[in-house]
């Protein structure tokens, strides 16, 4: 079942969904369309002469906001029981993920485009009032201006306009997986779905949908399906136990890794590059020591030797396309995604070592047009660096360990 509805922005329970997703009964359209409005939760906002990019960054108490020039802190904003954060996909909004509600913070910054300008702003950051509960608030994706929410508990996955956050109600789209699993949903732009397939034991591949709910495509061979990226022309990938699953132009496409094992559980893409950057474990027992470059124009692989260790909160595309890996010798790797070669290092923090948990903290890398940002949980520092020159244009310390980073441009 699909249903369509409007909602103000209060504290919203998502509603059971009843069958899965792809049933085509009972399509309910929402009554109206949203008035549009850019109050969300930011009061009396300072006129600003250019965007103003903020970072965010999850700690053990909530999240902090700073300045992407100056790392000057903004605002800390408790949030109990914070899993995760991640960019809500319009410049302005983070979404906070607890364990059991996803909240939406209002970084305080954004622009109100005018045709050929805009007008730039800054206020005060906060939660917003919208939030939607969920028994295991887990994959996040924002695409084509819509953002799916995904919960592991249920299987029910909820979408909206990310231009939503910012009126007076949001046009909610609820549907389903056809059984709970950890899983991740996407909407494209020309209004297919596509959902991960599994249940509580494991997780096999995708099937896609039209925007009525019907099935009209799934491919089952990725075995441990997770993580997940998109690339340019809206290439989207998913990792697999022997390699990776993309589905690009209405067509699946399985790429396995040239080795066994071969494991890719995590990607980073940009919609400016056919290339995405994932990790590759070729040993089960060992730590993370290759990447693998895969190319949605030609469906190939490369893995990439780095011969240093690193994490999966450790890897970034450059706004130039070039793959950025952070080891744990403290330096950023550059490599050039057309030969595969690591072109350049630049050391950042110390050296670290890899936790055996990924729930630990550990340093993460995180990049904003041509600046990389990494955080330092051993002396609780975010430090910017110029990834041109290699120079650290700015250090900050913060007043609570960092677990995680994003951003948004304001």
């Amino acid at each position: 079942m699909i249903r369509l509805k409007t909602v103000p922005p209060l504290l919203l329970t998502m509603a059971v969904v009843t069958a899965c997703a792809s049933s085509t009964d009972d399509v309910e359209t929402a009554a109206s369309e949203a008035p549009e409005t850019t109050t969300s939760a930011a009061e009396q906002p300072e006129e600003a002469d250019i965007a103003v990019p903020r970072i965010a960054l999850s700690h053990d108490g909530g999240v902090l906001v700073l300045d992407a020039a100056t790392l000057d802190e903004v605002a800390d904003i408790a949030v109990d029981n914070l899993a995760s954060i991640k960019a809500a996909g319009d410049g302005r909004h983070v979404v906070v993920s607890t364990d059991s509600t996803f909240r939406f913070l209002d970084m305080g910054t954004w622009t109100d485009s005018h045709g050929d300008h805009g007008h730039h702003y800054t206020a005060t950051p906060q939660l917003t009032d919208t939030a939607f509960e969920a028994e295991k608030p887990a994959h996040v994706v924002a695409n084509a201006g819509r953002i799916v929410l995904f919960d592991d508990g249920t299987g029910d996955i909820t979408s909206f306009p990310t231009r939503d956050l910012s009126r007076t109600s949001i046009n909610v789209t609820e549907y389903a997986a056809a059984e709970p699993h950890h899983g991740v949903a996407v909407e494209l732009s020309n209004g297919h779905r596509i959902i991960s397939l599994g249940d509580s034991e494991s997780r096999t591949g995708l099937a896609v949908f039209d925007a009525d709910g019907n099935e009209i495509g799934r491919d089952e061979s990725c075995p441990g399906l997770h993580g997940e990226a998109i690339a340019a022309d809206e290439a989207f990938l998913v990792g697999c136990q022997d390699g990776v699953l993309v589905f690009k132009d209405g067509e699946f496409s399985k790429i396995t890794s040239p080795s066994d094992p071969g494991r890719i559980g995590n990607a980073r893409g940009t919609e400016a590059s056919p290339v995405i950057l994932t990790d590759f474990r070729h040993d089960p027992d060992s730590g993370l020591d290759r990447v693998a470059l895969v190319d949605t124009n030609t469906m190939s692989m490369t893995v990439v030797e780095l011969g240093v260790e690193y994490t999966s909160s450790s890897l970034a595309l450059g706004s130039d396309g070039n793959a950025l890996v952070l080891g744990v010798d403290g330096a950023i790797h550059v490599i050039d995604v057309s030969s595969g070669e690591v072109t350049t290092s630049f050391p950042v923090i110390d050296p670290w070592t890899a936790p055996e948990s990924w729930r630990d903290p550990r340093p993460n890398l995180y990049v904003l047009d041509s600046v990389a940002y990494v955080t330092d949980t051993a002396s609780d520092r975010v430090i910017a660096v110029n990834l041109t020159s290699g120079d650290t244009i700015a250090t900050t310390e913060i007043s609570a360990t960092p677990q995680s980073i994003t951003a948004v441009t304001g």
